[in-house]
């Protein structure tokens, strides 16, 4: 009889594989309908490090889920080779009987706790077919410590009679058709399958092993289609990687336009770029909406996505702050997709929402987002004697960008306490005055790679005439564009933000500052100098040389909630049940903070904004020159 069930296993475990292996290669076809992309074999030899190390880095962050998936996921891919051993094989043994009965074991007890999660799952968890999973695994672990039980003489052999073998026969065609068949044919499990591919073949290699890969990628614009319009028009890995999810919804409980009531909720994003290149509709899915958004959507691999899959407002609304792609355990880059969408609106339809196209167009006209002179960029420091490159000087040793602080009344402060702040140190700095342009960020993310492109090498011509060592700015979304996305273009400099040199300034003795006192401060982390670019010290650093004990909100530093004006959202202005900036000075009222430190003319703009009564807003350069010694001249 015990050879009779072991018949059925080999049978069962036969068929319901092969057809795994169909839908494998039904999975690689509807991968394939994508563009061609870099195939960087090399990874699939570092999935299982990157399993390890990379992704259990995310997922760590919840400990429970973190143990569980050890267990779990450690336990089934165990059981899974030793079934292949013993039942397909044939090869039999005590030692493979005792590890059966570990790894099966192991497998329950993670079972066990995926269970117990899901008997009232927080809201971020889609339910549907995930909700079948726990009875999966248990069903599945159970069944082969049921069978190894008796294998390892723990029990007497109760395998030999009609009922067990009818029992576990059943558990092993549930578990086999979960496990094995719906790894690839769209069971909860497909994200085992589709997610160790993902993280080998990866479209930025370089997140792995500790690396930080931020930059958007540059567009080709000698192409005939511009951006994504369609599923099919995604790199083939992109797509991939949409099959990766595992509709956990953290990237849900991070979006700030999500919390906000604006129609983006990044899991479902994702969902429907599934169902857009499998083809079908998006009634299937049972995770949070798009909040105000109702009715059903249908898509396909050549049907057009905006309006017809996802409506326009979802792609407008996104920040770009990379909340999504920080918390994701599977690092599917949601930020890239939303991006591509925007480019074939942007640049083939000249679809986009609210001021952009005025934004836009003074960029192209102006190369400043609102339209002032070009040649008043100066304006502000008309008492401020400062050298100019091209005009006072050839060469220093720091670069100054001014940005678009230099137009506004408010972010000018910031730029004279830093102006300020240089001298005292006396640091050899100077400014490239009116032949500065912006350096198109808010251009690439609205979706006009154009623009973004032009402007970069405009910039990047301007700055090989003149020689420096440094570029120092206030704007992280300078920060970043200059030293992650112009290299692209052969931009390569040494960039710092303004923090970071301050820093380096107050570290070496150049700069001395006295403790101040202002009560209860808590620092605020611009998305583009801290996920962006993992820099959450120096500001830190700078705030504590000043004696001041920095109080953190609760999400601070990787898991700081958005400003709300990256991206260009407050151009596209999207309607939600409240705003992103007012959420984030109620995270500081929460703490009694009196003063908010910002890092960023972005943050500082949208926080000012928020109505009294509310925190002080300053950047760490003002409260630095209030509290810097200034050395007596002789």
């Amino acid at each position: 009889m015990a050879d009779y069930l072991s018949q059925i296993i080999f049978w069962l475990g036969i068929t319901l594989i092969t057809l795994g292996v169909i839908g494998a290669m039904r999975r690689i076809r509807l991968w394939r309908q994508g563009q061609s992309s870099t195939v960087h074999w090399k990874g699939l030899l570092q999935i299982p490090k990157r399993y390890l190390v990379d992704l259990h880095h995310v997922v760590a962050r919840d400990k429970y889920i973190s143990n569980t998936h050890v267990a779990t996921a450690g336990g089934f891919v165990l059981t899974s080779v030793l079934v292949i051993i013993v039942y397909l094989f044939g090869i039999k043994g005590a030692v493979l009987n005792w590890l059966m009965l570990f790894s099966s074991a192991l497998m329950l007890v993670g079972a066990v706790f995926v269970f117990k999660r899901r008997i009232n799952p927080p809201a971020n968890l889609s339910k549907g077919k995930w909700s079948r999973l726990p009875y999966s695994l248990l069903i599945y672990s159970t069944t082969f410590l049921l069978l190894a039980l008796p294998a390892t003489g723990l029990l007497p052999d109760y395998t030999g009679s009609y009922l067990m073998i009818a029992l576990l026969s059943v558990g092993v065609f549930w578990g086999f058709s979960e496990m094995y068949f719906g790894i690839t044919w769209g069971g909860p499990m497909k994200h085992a399958f589709a997610g160790a591919l993902h993280l080998g073949l990866h479209r930025r290699q370089e997140r792995f092993g500790g690396g930080r890969s931020t930059g958007l990628k540059a567009l080709d614009l000698d192409k005939d289609s511009l951006g994504v319009e369609k599923p099919e028009d995604f790199k083939w890995n992109q797509l991939l990687s949409f099959d990766a999810c595992v509709e956990c919804g953290r990237c849900e409980k991070a979006c700030p336009a999500f919390a906000a009531g604006q129609p983006l909720n990044p899991k479902k994003l994702i969902q429907d770029m599934v169902v857009g290149m499998a083809g079908g509709d998006t009634a299937k899915f049972a995770g949070s909406p798009y909040p105000g958004v109702t009715g059903t959507y249908k898509g396909g691999a050549i049907i057009p996505i905006v309006d017809t899959l996802v409506p326009a407002n979802t792609i407008w609304s996104c920040t770009t702050c990379r909340a999504c792609v920080e918390e994701c355990p599977m690092m599917i880059e949601h930020v890239d997709a939303i991006v591509d969408m925007r480019r074939h609106q942007t640049l083939e339809k000249g679809n986009t929402p609210g001021k952009s196209a005025e934004l836009l167009e003074n960029l192209k006209t102006t190369d400043n987002p609102n339209g002032y002179a070009p040649d008043s960029r100066m304006d502000w420091a008309a008492d401020q004697n400062l050298k100019v490159f091209g005009e006072d000087t050839q060469q220093a040793d720091v670069l100054l960008w001014m940005g678009d602080a230099a137009f506004d009344l408010r972010n000018q402060r910031t730029l004279r306490a830093t102006v300020a702040l240089l001298r005292a140190a006396s640091v050899d700095f100077a400014v490239i005055g009116n032949q500065e342009c912006d350096v198109g960020d808010a251009a690439r993310r609205l979706g006009d790679e154009a623009t973004f492109q032009r402007l970069t090498k405009d910039n990047i011509a301007t700055l090989s005439k003149y020689q420096f060592k440094h570029i120092v700015t206030t704007d992280p979304h300078v920060f970043h564009s200059l030293k992650n996305e112009y290299p692209d273009f052969g931009g390569h400099y040494s960039v710092y933000h303004h923090t970071q040199f301050l820093a380096e300034l107050v570290q070496q003795s150049k700069l001395k500052l006295n403790s101040t006192s202002l009560g209860d401060v808590t620092y605020h982390d611009p998305c583009y100098l801290g996920r962006y670019n993992g820099e959450f010290d120096a500001p830190r650093y700078l705030l504590e040389s000043m004696g001041i004990s920095v109080k953190e909100m609760e999400r601070s530093q990787r898991r700081s909630r958005c400003c709300g004006g990256g991206g260009g959202a407050p151009i596209t202005d999207i309607p939600g049940e409240q705003r992103i900036p007012d959420m984030r000075i109620a995270d500081a009222k929460e703490i009694n903070a009196g003063t908010v430190a910002v890092a960023c003319p972005q943050c500082n703009a949208m926080f000012e904004g928020v109505v009294a009564p509310r925190p002080d807003i300053k950047d760490v350069a003002e409260l630095m020159l209030d509290a810097t010694v200034f050395e007596e001249a002789h």
